[in-house]
């Protein structure tokens, strides 16, 4: 009741002439009854108010209102926490208005360690105040899903009509893709207030995902209706546009809000990303520098600014169809291998889903997850992301950034283009279930190693009723029960797109492709090329329910609790084994006991028969990372490669067995093998010396001197034990290429390093008189 409110408040005025409080009040209801005029002048009498009187002014609560309005001048974020809302907190600490207003300032700096603080100690002091747990709950949202949604639970709990936390349930179920569910919510929230801004702008963000543009421009004006320049409306609107991928959307939005208001940090904030994602990226800097400028406390833009000093020092490569940045260092040693598999890529999948891809697609690769983090997310420590498209552009964390366990970039750089396709054809609208099922299916179709397969714990789910129905299958990706159900939201969206190819071929998935992009949602393009959704999601569970019953059909997959017979004494748990002979968790205790206790030989025997009922498990504690051990500690070198190459044969990850694998390989002088061996450990981690050693080695008995110059520039790049060795090798394949400026540049570097190697000399002499000879050759064809 924005009118009433207005009036009160120039009431109350008259009585209370010097209140500041009050015109802070009467400001915000001014603007939403759309006199911007005195709401301004209410805004400036604060600050002369303050400035005439200021002793007037020491309470902690006129402390808070003189900081508010102070940041709506454009103070420094800084000067207003220290000088007006530390000092309130600091003169009533049992008050829990300074520590909200404290939190509330660096929540909209994204700083969120610091917010938690200050909202925690609000509820020290409130202990079942609303406004407390809803500023947990947001400053949760990016590290804890769950604590997040207690807080907001508590929020609701503590007032079941607390406006901003039943927003936040809006746009959780808009997330989610629950379209309805937001309905329902925007509908609680106008039931409060019919005129709530917020309520009615994620109204237009629906109908925008529902391609309504009438429905969209409607609900936009309803939000501006009381306030009709208010910046924060079209902020909104576009930064839940982005969330959706719909960046050039959310752009324009952006764009709309500062219009209205040239100074609103937050839309230059997410402007600048969106500029960013675009791959418009001297406008989207541009953008980020003015953000900066305004607002020096914002986090985000802080920490994309330092990204940009990381980004400015890295390699970029260059050709007709894509641009690379990557670690200088990096790019010398495996950037070429990027591009070639981007334009295998390219030129596969652009074929098979027919697009026409026009301007080039920017690819980041990034050695430090945090850069990794901010680049993609604005906030560094986002955790569990090998790769993200954004349309046009890809980021992704390299080989460096991934610790012991890296996953194969190759796999994660295809997934990743293959977004670039069909984000492309449906023109970025698309729900995330069938954008990674697609992306994930494409991995398999490439390479049976690659992507994800059925596991016994799939299986479970799968037989248990865990399937998540096709028409909801976004939300198993935006509201987990746990991280690796998002895995599980992977496999199913995969295992989806498999059915849909199989039962009505690829041809039906590209006209769903088509209808996306033509603005249908994607149940009524899912019911246009299938036999109905409700049909569609009844075929799919019996698909998936006789795949889990195929996983290895021969075992028996009870779970029978072992644990006390794994640990008694005597053979309780080999005789419970030989009485269930086939069933894979008691195998599989039983193996993993006698390895434990080093009877190898022993040990050979059940793990041999996991092998034979499951081949495909590779998953951790496998099968054949043991027997493998087992065959080591016998010193059967013969029956460990054989079981080492079977696993790196289903397993394009298994950096370990891999390595193992090409040492036993080397000893036996088998340097194909080698070759081959050395290709698939490269799409793992290119940046481990000894496999560019061992490939060299196998490239020069191979007679394929390219391939062994390559391997042995790369070593040099990334510091071989013996430099001297690795030039002099360089050297003599230059020389037989008859390159001899560079053949003598790196036996000179063999020879400062060892200056009495005398194959060095020797081939340096060489070097030289064959030079001489050429040159007099020369000047004699010349006379």
């Amino acid at each position: 009741e924005y009118a009433a409110a207005r009036a009160t408040v120039e009431d109350g005025l008259k009585r209370y002439s010097s209140s500041v409080r009050l015109r802070l009040v009467g400001r915000e209801a001014c603007l939403f009854t759309g006199d911007e005029a005195r709401a301004q002048e209410l805004l400036e009498q604060i600050d002369q108010l303050a400035t005439r009187s200021p002793w007037r002014y020491s309470d902690a609560a006129d402390l808070v209102v003189l900081g508010e309005a102070a940041l709506v001048f454009g103070a420094d974020a800084r000067d207003v926490l220290d000088g007006f809302f530390e000092r309130a907190r600091r003169l009533e600490p049992d008050s829990p208005e300074p520590w909200l207003a404290c939190g509330r300032l660096a929540l909209s700096k994204s700083d969120d360690e610091l917010a938690t603080g200050y909202f925690e100690e609000a509820l020290k002091h409130a202990a079942n105040h609303a406004d407390a747990y809803f500023g947990l709950a947001r400053a949760y949202a990016r590290s804890s899903s769950e604590r997040s949604a207690a807080a907001l639970d508590a929020a609701l709990k503590a007032n079941p009509r607390h406006v901003p936390s039943l927003l936040v349930q809006v746009e959780s179920r808009i997330d989610a893709e629950d379209f309805e569910g937001g309905d329902e919510r925007i509908d609680a929230v106008l039931a409060i207030n019919p005129r709530q801004p917020e309520a009615w702008a994620y109204r237009a963000v629906l109908a925008h995902l529902r391609n309504d543009p009438k429905g969209e421009a409607a609900c936009r004006d309803a939000a501006l209706a009381n306030w009709k320049s208010n910046p924060a409306v079209d902020h909104l609107i576009g930064r839940k546009l982005s969330q959706n991928y719909r960046f050039a959307e959310g752009a324009a939005y952006q764009q709309a809000a500062l219009a209205f208001d040239p100074q609103y940090v937050p839309a230059r904030v997410q402007l600048s990303q969106d500029l960013l994602r675009l791959g418009r990226e001297d406008e989207g800097w541009q953008t980020a520098d003015a953000a900066f400028a305004n607002d020096g406390y914002n986090v985000q833009t802080f920490n994309l600014l330092e990204l940009r000093d990381e980004l400015a020092k890295f390699r970029t490569l260059e050709d007709e169809h894509f641009i690379v940045r990557m670690d200088a260092r990096e790019a010398e040693v495996y950037g070429e291998r990027v591009l070639a598999l981007l334009e295998r890529a390219r030129a596969k999948l652009c074929r098979k889903y027919e697009l026409e891809l026009d301007g080039k697609i920017t690819v980041e690769i990034f050695p430090d997850p945090n850069d990794f983090a901010v680049r993609t997310f604005g906030m560094p420590a986002v955790s569990g992301y090998l790769g993200v498209c954004f349309g046009k552009v890809i980021t992704a964390n390299s080989p460096a950034s991934q610790a012991e366990h890296p996953s194969n970039w190759e796999a994660v750089l295809w997934h990743e283009f293959c977004h670039v396709v069909t984000l492309e054809l449906t023109r970025n609208r698309m729900p995330r279930w069938l954008s990674e099922g697609i992306s994930v299916y494409e991995e398999l179709q490439e390479n049976p190693t690659w992507g994800q397969r059925m596991t016994p714990r799939y299986r479970r789910m799968i037989l248990d009723g865990e399937l998540t129905p096709v028409g909801k299958l976004s939300s198993a990706f935006l509201s987990p029960k746990s991280p690796f159900h998002v895995q599980f939201a992977y496999f199913e969206s995969a295992l989806v797109v498999e059915y849909l190819v199989n039962r009505y071929g690829l041809e039906a998935l590209k006209r769903i492709l088509r209808d996306l992009g033509a603005g249908l949602p994607i149940n009524t393009a899912l019911g246009r090329h299938t036999d109905g959704l409700e049909q569609l999601e009844r075929d799919f569970d019996r698909f998936a329910r006789n795949r889990a019953e195929l996983l290895a059909p021969e075992v028996d997959w009870e779970s029978p609790e072992l644990d006390a017979l794994a640990h008694s004494d005597g053979d309780a748990l080999a005789r419970w084994v030989d009485e269930h002979p086939l069933n894979f968790a008691g195998l599989s205790a039983y193996a993993t006991q006698l390895v434990e206790e080093r009877r190898w030989d022993e040990a050979k025997e059940p793990l041999s028969r996991l092998l034979k009922l499951y081949p495909d498990h590779t998953g951790a504690g496998n099968a054949y990372e043991l027997l493998a051990r087992a065959h080591r500690e016998l010193n059967e070198t013969a029956a460990e490669r054989r079981v080492l190459e079977d696993y790196v044969a289903r397993n394009a990850s298994a950096l370990a067995a891999g390595l193992r694998l090409l040492e036993l390989q080397g000893a036996d002088g088998d340097w194909l093998a080698v070759s081959e061996t050395t290709g698939g450990l490269l799409a793992i981690n290119p940046l481990l010396p000894g496999i560019h050693r061992e490939l060299a080695a196998a490239a020069e008995r191979l007679a394929r001197p390219d391939d062994a110059i390559a391997a042995y520039r790369a070593l040099l790049v990334l510091g071989p034990q013996n430099p001297a060795e690795v030039n002099f090798r360089l050297a003599r394949l230059l020389r037989e290429r008859n390159d001899l400026p560079a053949a003598k540049r790196h036996v000179l570097a063999a020879l400062e390093d060892a200056p009495r190697y005398r194959d060095a000399h020797r081939l340096l002499l060489e070097i030289v008189r064959h030079g001489a000879m050429t040159n007099d050759e020369t000047r004699m064809s010349k006379e």
